[in-house]
């Protein structure tokens, strides 16, 4: 008798401690797990930002100090050349053309054009006012988007245009990329986009997030 009930009380108390085990176990294995899966997901959407960041920001010096790759040397911002007057002067298609010749060369259009290079550059970069960036990096991108017309099969000469692709060209993919790395806020990682949310002023204005 004294055997049985010994037997019975070791059973019953080891089998309730091998299932708590498993139940607390089994979600402490799986945490680490997923915590890691979104870390990883947070540096790879860092890393695209940083580096969509450098397009705008290399667009910008390149423009302004005219490194011999799309602005010849000698010819930069700040030569007294235009960053504007190249692109949009020679627009041949579209139904804003003759609008793009007018704003082409003009000063306001070349402020216009390069702080947006810049301030979009900056914020990507650093991670911070994504909201913002990507509402002008949209506009500036839909924008470009017109001035080449895709749709069109030839230009206003009769030309054929060489388009690709009657919608989608890198103008809309960056645009996209844009509004997508805003919409997860990806400045989180790899960038000051934590701190820039702790500040009083964008607690309170969700849109400079």
């Amino acid at each position: 008798m004294a055997v049985h009930q010994s037997t019975h009380r070791g059973s019953g108390f080891h089998l309730p401690s091998f299932r708590r085990d498993r139940a607390v176990s089994a979600p402490e294995a799986a945490v680490p797990a997923e915590a890691g899966k979104l870390t990883a997901r947070a540096y790879v959407l860092g890393s695209v930002r940083v580096l969509m960041g450098f397009v705008f920001v290399w667009a910008f010096l390149d423009k302004t100090f005219g490194f011999g790759y799309a602005t010849a040397s000698g010819k930069g911002w700040i030569d007294g050349g235009s960053p504007t007057e190249g692109f949009l002067g020679h627009v041949a298609v579209g139904p804003m053309e003759s609008t793009f010749h007018a704003w082409a060369g003009a000063a306001w259009a070349d402020w216009l054009f390069m702080v947006g290079l810049l301030g979009i550059g900056l914020a990507l970069t650093a991670g911070v006012a994504l909201r913002l960036a990507a509402l002008a990096g949209t506009v500036m991108m839909a924008l470009m988007w017109v001035a080449e017309w895709p749709p069109a099969k030839h230009l206003s000469d009769g030309s054929a245009s060489m388009s690709t692709n009657p919608f989608v060209d890198y103008h809309l993919i960056y645009a996209v990329v844009l509004i997508a790395l805003a919409a997860v806020s990806a400045g989180d990682a790899l960038g000051l986009g934590r701190l820039w949310a702790r500040l009083p002023i964008v607690r309170d204005h969700a849109w400079l997030r």
